[in-house]
C-alpha cells in the first residue's frame, strides 16, 4: 500500500509518498509559492536525483497535478500510475471538540475544518483547500484526516479548561488543545518501545522543542497535559512567540502604546521569543548560541529563560503524573542541540537523572543518552509526523 502524505501552507504544500510495506519513503518533495510569482516544485525520489520544475502554480489544485506528474514522470518519477496510491493522509490543524482521531473526508468533515477557522485562521484553509485539490485530482480516492489536536482531546477537563467563565467554554469551545499532536503521539509511542516500558501504565514526557516548541505528558500513550492551549502561542519560549505570559500584559502595551489587541497579539507571535529577547537578534538557536559565545548578554539570558522554562514544564508535568518513566527530546533544537539537552536536565538532578556525555554528543539519532544507572531514561528521537499520519491513514481505510 502506497499512501500520499500531504502538509498544506498558505502558499506552500509539502509531501511524502510512503511505500507502507515497509515504511519507506520512496519520495517526497515541497511545492513552493503557490499563488506567488516564482513557484517552485521541489522533487526528490529516493535513488535518483532531485527533479526541480519551476511552472506557475496559481492555486494548490494545479500544485498537486504537478506533484502527480512528478510521481509518474518517466524519468524522476516512483510510480507508473497514480492508481498505486491507496489512499492520502493529511494534516489538518484544528478540529475543535468535534474530533478526537483521525477520520476519512466526508462533507461533515469538511464542514468541521471551516466552522474551526476563527480557531485556526493561518492554517485550516490551507489544509481544505489541499483536501479539495486532491480530491479534483484523484477522484475517488479516500482521503484521512489526521488532526494536530487530536492527541490532547484526551486531557480531562482540569487540565484543559480555563478559568474563566464557563460559557465561553460552551459558546466558543474556548479550552486547551494543544499543538504538535502528530509528533507527540508519534515520539511518545516509539519511546515506549524503545524503552520498553508497560504500553498500558508508561509516562512519558515529550519535549518538542524547535522554532515551535511544545511539552507533552502522557500515560500509556494518552495525552494529560500539553503545553500549548487554545492557540499555540500559550507554553514555551519558542523562536517567535512569547509563550505564557501575564494576560495583563496585552492591555499594558495597548494603553501604553497606543496599538489595538491584534497588533500586540501579532507582536507577541512574530516579534517575541529569542528574538525578543535577544533584543531582535534572531529567531535562530544557532544564531543566538553565536551571540552567547561572543559575550552578548542578551543572547545568553534568553537562552536561559528558554531552558529554564522548558524544565519549569517537565518539573510540573512529573508532579502531575507523579512520576515519569522517560523524556524524550525531539524536532529541531531537541534533535541537533545537545548543550540544550544537556542544560535542562541539569535542572532534573533531583530526578535521579544523568547525562552520558558521550551518548549526548550527537544530532538527529535515535538513542539514549541518560546513564545506565541514571532513574529516568532521557532519549534522543527524531519526530516523524508524516509516517504517523500515513500510519493513521493506512489505519482508517482498512478499517
Amino acid at each position: 500500500m502506497k499512501i500520499l502524505v500531504i502538509n498544506c501552507g498558505s502558499s506552500s504544500l509539502k509531501y511524502q509518498v510512503i511505500d507502507m510495506d515497509d515504511e519507506s519513503v520512496i519520495a517526497k518533495g515541497l511545492c513552493e509559492r503557490i499563488g506567488i510569482e516564482g513557484s517552485e516544485l521541489t522533487h526528490k525520489p529516493t535513488g535518483k536525483a532531485n527533479y526541480v520544475v519551476q511552472e506557475p502554480m496559481p492555486d494548490h489544485t494545479t500544485a498537486i497535478k504537478l506533484v502527480m506528474d512528478a510521481l509518474v514522470d518517466p524519468e524522476h518519477g516512483v510510480m507508473k500510475s497514480t492508481d498505486e496510491i491507496s489512499a492520502i493522509g493529511h494534516r489538518v490543524v484544528h478540529g475543535g471538540t468535534y474530533y478526537s482521531s483521525s477520520v476519512l473526508v466526508d462533507e461533515q468533515v469538511k464542514k468541521v475544518i471551516k466552522d474551526c477557522y476563527d480557531l485556526a485562521p493561518l492554517h485550516n484553509p490551507a489544509n481544505l483547500t489541499g483536501i479539495e485539490a486532491c480530491e479534483a485530482a484523484m477522484p475517488g480516492k479516500p482521503n484521512v484526516v489526521v488532526w494536530d489536536t487530536a492527541f490532547g482531546m484526551s486531557m480531562e477537563p482540569k487540565a484543559y479548561l480555563y478559568a474563566i467563565p464557563y460559557e465561553y467554554y460552551e459558546k466558543y469551545g474556548l479550552r486547551r488543545y494543544g499543538f504538535h499532536g502528530a509528533s507527540h503521539a508519534f515520539v511518545s509511542g516509539e519511546v515506549i518501545k524503545m524503552a520498553n516500558l508497560d504500553p498500558k501504565t508508561a509516562k512519558v514526557i515529550v519535549c518538542h522543542l524547535g522554532n515551535g516548541a511544545s511539552i507533552s505528558a502522557s500515560i500509556g500513550g494518552k495525552c494529560v497535559d500539553t503545553s500549548m492551549g487554545l492557540t499555540p502561542l500559550e507554553g514555551l519560549i519558542m523562536g517567535t512567540r512569547s509563550g505564557s505570559l501575564d494576560p495583563a500584559i496585552v492591555q499594558f502595551i495597548c494603553n501604553k502604546e497606543g496599538k489595538d489587541v491584534n497588533e500586540v497579539i501579532n507582536i507577541l507571535n512574530k516579534k517575541s521569543g529569542i528574538l525578543g529577547l535577544s533584543g531582535g537578534v534572531s529567531s535562530d538557536f544557532r544564531d543566538i548560541e553565536a551571540g552567547a559565545a561572543e559575550g552578548n548578554e542578551l543572547c545568553k539570558s534568553a537562552l536561559e529563560a528558554y531552558v529554564l522554562r522548558v524544565a519549569r514544564y517537565v518539573g510540573a508535568y512529573v508532579a502531575e503524573m507523579n512520576g515519569v518513566d522517560a523524556i524524550a527530546f525531539t524536532a529541531g533544537v531537541g534533535e541537533n542541540d545537545k548543550s540544550t539537552r544537556k542544560a535542562v536536565c541539569e535542572y532534573l538532578g533531583y530526578l535521579g537523572i544523568q547525562i552520558d556525555d558521550e551518548a549526548n554528543d550527537c544530532r538527529g539519532e535515535n538513542r539514549v543518552i541518560s546513564t545506565a544507572d541514571s532513574k529516568v531514561k532521557v532519549i534522543l528521537l527524531p519526530t516523524n509526523e508524516e509516517l504517523y499520519i500515513a500510519r493513521e491513514t493506512k489505519a482508517i481505510v482498512e478499517g
